[in-house]
């Protein structure tokens, strides 16, 4: 996927850090309110380039980790003093437990179900008993849409133009497809890029079922999103004391 490797310049101008600020501090309430005791210490499973960390670390000692080197790089540097690791969340063992794992829209590249159950089996070990996690999907099946979205952001001498289109070539599986496709403009230099990701998509059942066979009690809450005109799902998942 380009955007995480050849891309990772212009990161920051498709996804903006302070765009995140309203959703992690939902995601950060959510995660207090269902932990029991001290709610202190946070692992984020694919925490990209640490834009949701740049909020939810005013609250939480954050350990972020994720696949991707460049992306791990774009955290340092917004959030220095926060604990960086290389890690797949299918198969990262820390050999540590903390009080909120939090897993956000990374997720999508999860395609199968077995990885799903590998991802919660990794979120729970690292949840401490009476700790508290959330996974934050981009879609569940029930809800999902065909849409297009227009990207526009410019920044001293760079600006970007972008359009980004979900859509399901076989709504029987268990993954939908997300395409890019950017004018990138540096000085007076215009360039173009596409980008394809394979993203996955379960059905609210099938989250429930495997956050609660990993060891969860799970509840679900509605969060709005910018446009107020579809919302989505977010898991909240206590582990059992």
């Amino acid at each position: 996927m380009r955007l995480y490797n050849e891309l990772t310049d212009w990161y920051r101008l498709i996804d903006p850090p302070t765009d995140h600020a309203d959703e992690a501090a939902v995601y950060a309430r959510a995660l207090a309110g269902a932990i029991t005791g001290p709610a202190t210490t946070l692992l984020e499973l694919g925490s990209g380039a640490g834009h949701n960390a740049l909020f939810m670390k005013q609250q939480f000692q954050c350990t972020l980790t994720d696949l991707s080197p460049n992306m791990l790089a774009l955290s340092q540097e917004l959030n220095p003093e926060c604990e960086h690791a290389p890690g797949d969340m299918r198969t990262l063992r820390l050999g540590r437990q903390f009080d909120a794992v939090f897993v956000h829209d990374a997720i999508c590249y999860i395609t199968s179900l077995d990885d799903l159950r590998r991802v919660a089996d990794t979120a729970w070990i690292h949840t401490r008993p009476g700790g508290a996690a959330l996974f934050a999907p981009d879609y569940v099946r029930e809800r999902f849409a065909e849409h297009a979205a227009l990207i526009s952001a410019d920044s001293g001498g760079r600006s970007l133009r972008g359009l980004e289109w979900a859509w399901d070539p076989d709504p029987a599986d268990t993954h939908y497809a997300v395409e890019y496709s950017f004018m990138l403009r540096d000085g007076d230099t215009v360039t173009t890029a596409t980008d394809h990701h394979d993203e996955g998509l379960f059905s609210t059942a099938d989250w429930t079922e495997t956050l609660t066979r990993a060891g969860y009690e799970v509840s679900i809450l509605e969060r709005p999103l910018d446009d107020d005109a579809y919302t989505d799902f977010v898991f909240v998942c206590r582990r059992r004391t």
